[in-house]
């Protein structure tokens, strides 16, 4: 590997704790050779990390809204423009434009990992003028790109259509280990990952009244609170149980205990419209059938390798009569081997490869 890319600078403005691409992205980066920092940002419920790379975490004056992307963006541009010489790794396009600048003040290569469709999340579609300035921000600069990749093919087809720019697909697939089958028990299901509009998590929550299982929720998010008072206000404090952030080994241990994975999304947007959510990998990987959206991504999997169903009605009665069927239906230990085999190829260690060869590519045009 050429010494002047040695040095790699990942750029993220999620917490760091629970980041699990990114975690993945760098290590397959110190695989791969590369002196890794990964820089973020300091949050009162952020945990100490014990990785293999090196990380940078800014404390920052404001926490959401536009005062923080600025506040994050001068405090990351001024960070790299003072620091050693490397290759830029920009996680979506709240960190894009100053990884931007910095690469053309200081000549070195930058990439890309679009995690999502950025300005189609549900969050910007119905706020048009803050979408306006990410999507000026986005035009400004992904057709300037040569080092781009995001998580599914309809986003990537989406970028080559707007930008002429082509992007690779690397799915945000878990680390593979071995499914322990005995921890599962008879009646529970599982929403893992942020509890954001959306997610169809109000709804899965009302259908409880309706449903023979307990529910666990693990994640956290800006509707965190508003779910709270939903399961309170509807009396189903014992039917639906908050787990909170959960570390990797946490979660997973969890996830292989429910007997069903829940993935909802709803189409509010065109990022969840092409979304492929990394619970349903998570899932999969734990040996534990799916219940997800009809949304094209997440059907095609469940459908190619039969590891689950997918929702008919959003109507509270019939999505607890369709969980209800799940729980005892004969093709239960199917879905189950089913999503034993399907790990064996849905996991990071064949993803990986796909990132290993971008980054020789990028290599070679040193």
């Amino acid at each position: 590997m050429n010494a002047k890319i040695k040095l790699i600078y990942v750029s993220v403005t999620t917490d760091l704790c629970t980041d699990q691409r990114v975690a993945k992205v760098c290590n397959t980066l110190v695989n791969q050779g590369y002196e890794v920092v990964l820089i973020g940002r300091s949050l009162p419920s952020s945990w100490s990390l014990d990785v293999s790379y090196r990380i940078k975490r800014f404390k920052l004056l404001f926490n959401k809204g536009p005062l923080f992307y600025a506040n994050y963006s001068l405090r990351l541009f001024f960070y790299l423009l003072f620091s050693k010489k490397g290759v830029l790794l920009s996680n979506d396009l709240d960190t894009l434009l100053p990884n931007y600048l910095i690469s053309i003040i200081k000549r070195v290569k930058l990439m890309y990992d679009s995690h999502e469709y950025f300005t189609e999340v549900p969050e910007l579609v119905k706020r048009p003028f803050v979408r306006f300035v990410w999507k000026k921000i986005e035009e400004f600069i992904v057709p300037k790109l040569h080092f781009a990749y995001t998580v599914s093919q309809p986003i990537a087809d989406a970028y080559l259509r707007e930008y002429g720019i082509s992007f690779k697909v690397i799915r945000n697939l878990p680390i593979p280990y071995s499914a322990n089958l005995n921890l599962k028990e008879e009646n529970v299901i599982i929403y893992q990952g942020a509890l954001n509009v959306g997610r169809g998590i109000e709804s899965l929550i009302l259908a409880m009244n309706l449903v023979d299982a307990i529910l666990w929720i693990a994640g956290d998010g800006d509707i965190a609170e508003e779910l709270k008072q939903l399961v309170r206000s509807n009396n189903l404090d014992t039917k639906v149980l908050f787990l909170g952030r959960l570390n990797v080994e946490e979660l997973k241990l969890k996830t292989q205990k429910a007997r069903i994975g829940i993935s909802i999304e709803e189409e509010m947007g065109l990022n969840y419209t092409y979304a492929l959510p990394n619970k349903l990998f998570d899932y999969i990987q734990a040996g534990v059938p799916v219940l997800v959206s009809a949304l094209p991504e997440m059907k095609k999997i469940v459908q190619c390798y039969n590891v689950g169903e997918v929702l008919g009605k959003r109507d509270l009665s019939e999505m607890a009569n369709q969980i209800n069927k799940m729980l005892a239906s004969a093709d239960y230990s199917t879905w189950r081997n089913n999503c034993l085999i399907a790990a064996k190829e849905l996991n990071w260690a064949v993803e990986s490869k796909k990132l290993n060869q971008l980054l020789m590519l990028m290599e070679g045009q040193s």
